[in-house]
């Protein structure tokens, strides 16, 4: 572990830092409870307790709104220094950021800290769906783009947004406009909509739904990575139902860009600390999430990277000018 540390340029007091803080901690989850920002918190601050990173319990605070907006401007305007503070993150995070959708709001006002785990995108219907798979769904929105209104935890425009409208374009339907979308505030309320007959599809990731896969209240029609999850293989991808699409969330956390290097190093090595432990790979294998692990300064990098990448697209598929 201290190799790793080493690599990734953590010095020795933010290392003692990680190791001693009793001072009193928080999560913000920018969603209503039971969404994926929601899990990530809730995860990362049960272990890091565990595990020692932690003293004391850390406080979890839902802060729903705006796709996470909300939460993003509090941090900016109000908790710009606090070193305490640790807010759920994920790719909905930066391509809101790349769309400008947080009121003028950029990604240079926070420090990205790292992600730990790939969410992989799914596309799930309703138990009594008339759609079995990806190609019925296919179908009846080239019959009828309005038959099927799909329902996800980013606002308009977003990444589960994203993921429905890149298998139609890789299913060369090019009018992507006329495709119904409803954002709500987190995959749990996505769910809702869809297994309550509101909507007749939900676009979200794998740790929002592992829950209704199993109760059985779901069915997904696809899974968006490049092949089945372990634990989940009787899910079939997208790309071996015709549809290359690969869409995968990944889970990390943002601070205070007023904190210190030291104080940055130190959450660092604590969330590298939650990715290295067994309790983690466990969390990872019972939600079906896939080893992604960039903390630090690489991940700060790598995610400069993909909001670039992510302006691109969006104004290929005209959400923004």
């Amino acid at each position: 572990m201290k190799t790793t540390l080493r690599a990734l340029g953590f010095g020795a007091f933010g290392l003692m830092m990680a190791s001693t803080s009793a001072m009193a901690t928080e999560c913000i989850a920018p969603a209503n409870p039971g969404g994926g920002w929601d899990f990530t918190c809730r995860q990362v601050a049960r272990i890091m307790q565990e595990i020692g990173a932690i003293d004391a319990p850390m406080v979890v605070t839902n802060m729903a709104g705006a796709g996470g907006g909300v939460a993003y401007s509090h941090v900016v305007t109000e908790r710009n220094e606090d070193p305490d503070l640790i807010v759920a993150a994920s790719s909905a995070t930066t391509t809101r950021l790349a769309q400008n959708a947080f009121a003028g709001a950029t990604a240079d006002q926070v420090r990205f800290l790292g992600a730990i785990g790939g969410d992989p995108g799914v596309i799930v219907v309703a138990k009594d769906s008339p759609l079995k798979n990806l190609q019925d769904m296919v179908d009846a929105i080239k019959a009828d783009p309005g038959s099927v209104a799909f329902a996800g935890g980013s606002a308009v425009g977003g990444f589960d947004h994203m993921k429905p409208l890149q298998i139609m374009k890789a299913a060369g339907f090019d009018d992507i406009t006329k495709i119904k979308y409803i954002g709500v505030d987190g995959g749990a309320d996505a769910i809702t909509q869809t297994v309550g007959g509101f909507t007749q599809a939900m676009t979200g990731d794998m740790s929002e739904i592992v829950g209704f896969i199993k109760s059985g209240d779901v069915r997904p029609l696809a899974i968006l990575t490049e092949e089945r999850v372990p634990g989940f293989e009787d899910i079939p991808t997208a790309r071996e139902q015709g549809f290359d699409v690969v869409a995968v969330n990944w889970r990390g956390l943002y601070v205070p860009k007023g904190i210190s290097d030291d104080q940055y190093n130190a959450w660092a090595a604590k969330l590298q600390q939650v990715a290295e432990s067994d309790q983690w790979k466990q969390v990872m294998t019972e939600n079906g999430l896939a080893p992604f692990i960039k903390v630090g300064g690489d991940f700060q990098g790598w995610v400069d990277g993909v909001i670039a990448e992510t302006v691109t697209l969006s104004k290929e598929i005209g959400v923004i000018q």
